[in-house]
């Protein structure tokens, strides 16, 4: 397995990016993070998973993340479909990657559901899979949220997202958590995104996760046109495929 680090510049800023060379060929398997992730937050996950599968695997962080160029804040509260519609297609193309399935977690579950939905990348995407999705902005996550903010102010959770995030992590944080806890923000929803989806969706959430409830993976269910698959994990929180690493591997490779 050959592993790839390298820079994209895509309209003058730096986009830091991974990629783990599998032995098929075919669709690459592309990495959308979190809210407040990016290239190093996703840990071993991608390698296993390229090992796992055999499909090359592509992880990028956005801008104001890891290691990729800041951004001035605040952060528009249509940043998934910026991200959706904008910022991805022009990663992939900088990166050639013509055929892909999408893997978003959280924030980037909801940025692969615009851009599914949308058809922003044509028929460059042929499969969904969403770890801990979010359709809107569910008041429990809202609440979550501003319980990581007072533990950002009091040091520890800063302190732990310096080591993905570095000379980004104020930029990461504030402008995940400015979002989220925007009053504008509360009417958020990308439902209207999913009838339009018609290839294969996976979605995976943990029966514990702190920023949202069945009702996301309900809603999924309830109105992708395609085929779809939801699994609710036991002993699982907001990050299934690191609280239950083997199962959701099993489950992406069954799935794929």
């Amino acid at each position: 397995m050959h592993r790839e680090d390298g820079v994209l510049d895509i309209d003058g800023l730096s986009i830091e990016y991974r990629k783990f060379s599998g032995s098929k060929t075919g669709p690459t398997i592309v990495l959308l993070h979190e809210g407040l992730g990016s290239i190093s937050a996703w840990k071993d996950f991608p390698e296993l998973l390229c090992d796992a599968t055999g499909m090359s695997v592509f992880l990028y962080s956005r801008v104001g993340y890891g290691n990729s160029s800041p951004i001035e804040l605040p952060r528009s509260i249509d940043f998934h479909s910026d991200e959706a519609v904008r910022g991805l297609p022009k990663v992939l193309a900088a990166a050639e990657i013509e055929c892909c399935i999408l893997i978003g977690h959280s924030d980037g579950a909801s940025i692969a559901i615009i851009s599914a939905g949308t058809k922003s990348l044509d028929h460059q995407v042929e499969r969904l899979i969403l770890l801990a999705p979010h359709i809107f902005a569910e008041k429990k996550c809202i609440t979550a949220v501003e319980q990581a903010i007072s533990a950002y102010e009091n040091g520890k959770l800063r302190k732990a997202l310096r080591k993905f995030h570095g000379k980004n992590t104020e930029c990461a944080f504030r402008g995940w958590s400015g979002v989220w806890t925007d009053l504008e923000f509360s009417r958020w929803s990308i439902e209207e995104y999913l009838s339009f989806i018609k290839i294969p969706v996976l979605a995976i959430r943990g029966k514990d996760d702190p920023y949202n409830t069945t009702i996301h993976l309900d809603s999924i269910a309830e109105k992708v046109s395609g085929e779809v698959q939801c699994f609710n994990l036991s002993n699982c929180a907001h990050a299934p495929h690191q609280d239950q690493e083997t199962q959701v591997l099993r489950l992406i490779e069954e799935f794929l």
